[in-house]
């Protein structure tokens, strides 16, 4: 991927920053995006320090203006835009649908299909322009399946799917080449958050489930997520790439 550019939304930590990391070894330029603006800071230093090229970029992908203040910036700082992973999301309130509140709601999927489409959207502009480009949307095995009291999530996760296949028709014959993929039980901040208030056991339970034996790790998404930008994926279009040690099935 040298003389490539890359984009990661939350990249701070988890799955982005270690797709961020994987761009760079690749030989991408990358550009981290996080709400976090410290942290995204941080973690663009930490690659920079290890002589990889990069860019860090305060974002909240529910805002569709700091968006396209994003893609401009990476654009700025780059020349263009070649691999993009739509991967910022957050988790909603555990709570049954009638118990669910709107804010909750809104503060869900604003920035995990809502965000995912602006994303998406910016990226497409400058990938159209320069005749190319692969996207890759981060959606989960809370796409493809159920989950009680967590309908918000997953259903913004099913809607990131759903987005995901009709884009990549429009734009297949463009060269531009939209995929996503969906980790099952992974390490991250995320999961470490979910412990701590009080679903050991329930990850536990979905653990034991789990074919493989084992939690993820983020690095498996990061090639995941490598392998659909590549080359190598050149016939792979509006295809859920599911990373989930056997879970689903």
């Amino acid at each position: 991927m040298k003389d490539k550019a890359a984009l990661v939304t939350g990249a701070a930590s988890g799955l982005g920053f270690a797709t961020a990391k994987a761009f760079a070894e690749a030989g991408a330029a990358v550009a981290l995006a996080d709400w976090d603006e410290k942290a995204v800071q941080s973690a663009a230093e930490q690659l920079a320090a290890e002589g990889y090229q990069t860019l860090a970029i305060k974002c909240d992908v529910s805002d569709d203006k700091q968006v396209e203040a994003m893609i401009n910036k990476v654009v700025a700082a780059f020349g263009r835009l070649d691999y993009a992973y739509n991967n910022a999301g957050i988790q909603n309130e555990l709570a049954e649908a009638a118990d669910q509140t709107l804010e909750d709601f809104k503060s869900v999927t604003s920035i995990n299909y809502q965000g995912v489409w602006s994303c998406m959207k910016y990226e497409l502009q400058q990938m159209r322009k320069q005749g190319g480009g692969a996207i890759v949307n981060c959606s989960s095995i809370g796409g493809i399946r159920a989950g009680a009291q967590r309908g918000v999530y997953h259903g913004a996760k099913h809607g990131v799917i759903g987005l995901t296949i009709s884009v990549a028709v429009e734009y297949a014959r463009r060269g531009i080449r939209i995929n996503s993929v969906s980790p099952g039980l992974f390490h991250t901040p995320m999961s470490d958050k979910m412990i701590a208030g009080g679903q050991k056991e329930a990850l536990d339970s979905i653990l034991a489930m789990v074919p493989v034996g084992r939690v993820g790790r983020p690095e498996e998404i990061a090639s995941a997520v490598l392998f659909l930008c590549s080359d190598a994926a050149s016939m792979v279009i509006g295809h859920n790439l599911v990373v989930d040690g056997g879970l689903t099935i």
